[in-house]
């Protein structure tokens, strides 16, 4: 069974299938499941760990879990949701065992890629991102740059809603402030 996985990508029903038949064993749909993950995966684990060794290795690591456990998933979430509260939490494990230092998340190359952004825009948003707490970081790219919902993004980190939104708040609030005061002329320049 070979499915275009450029057709099923987000694909929830696909997705809860595939996930079924891996409980039962299929190395078929396991092998499609991994193949519509790793990527976004990988991404995720890289900004956590800014180690393509290691990220390498957790989403390895991540879907042997998938693998394992598939026949626990409850159906009480996404596939998505469920997988990323794994691979949150796999990663959080080596980060602690390795006293690995978690980078600051940081994505200005990809929306330079969208927006067309100059090497000094990119620059910008990497300073504004960099200002944010490690909460705030994360909270943003589950939600801005993994597309996942407030609800997800709780789940995946295992805290309240609530948190969530107030960490959203507080980083666009922080983000709208410090990219202001970076776009405004400096008043004691020479402008000669």
């Amino acid at each position: 069974m070979n499915d275009p996985i450029g057709e099923r990508i987000g694909d929830k029903k696909h997705e809860r299938s595939l996930l079924a038949r891996v409980a039962t064993g299929d190395r078929d749909a396991f092998g499609s499941l991994f193949r519509i993950y790793h990527p976004r995966l990988f991404k995720f684990v890289f900004r956590l760990t800014r180690s393509f060794t290691i990220a390498d290795e957790l989403v390895n690591d991540i879907m042997l879990v998938v693998w394992q456990k598939a026949s626990s998933f409850r159906g009480d979430s996404k596939v998505s949701t469920w997988i990323f509260g794994i691979a949150y939490r796999q990663t959080m494990r080596r980060v602690s065992k390795k006293r690995i230092v978690l980078a600051p998340f940081t994505d200005a190359e990809n929306i330079a890629a969208k927006d067309g952004a100059s090497l000094e825009q990119q620059d910008w948003i990497q300073s504004g991102l960099h200002a944010l707490s490690e909460a705030q970081q994360l909270t943003v790219v589950l939600v801005f740059y993994l597309g996942l919902s407030y609800e997800e993004t709780a789940q995946v980190t295992d805290c309240p809603i609530n948190t969530v939104k107030t960490r959203m708040f507080h980083a666009r609030k922080k983000l709208k402030k410090l990219l202001e005061e970076s776009a405004t002329p400096d008043a004691n320049s020479d402008e000669d």
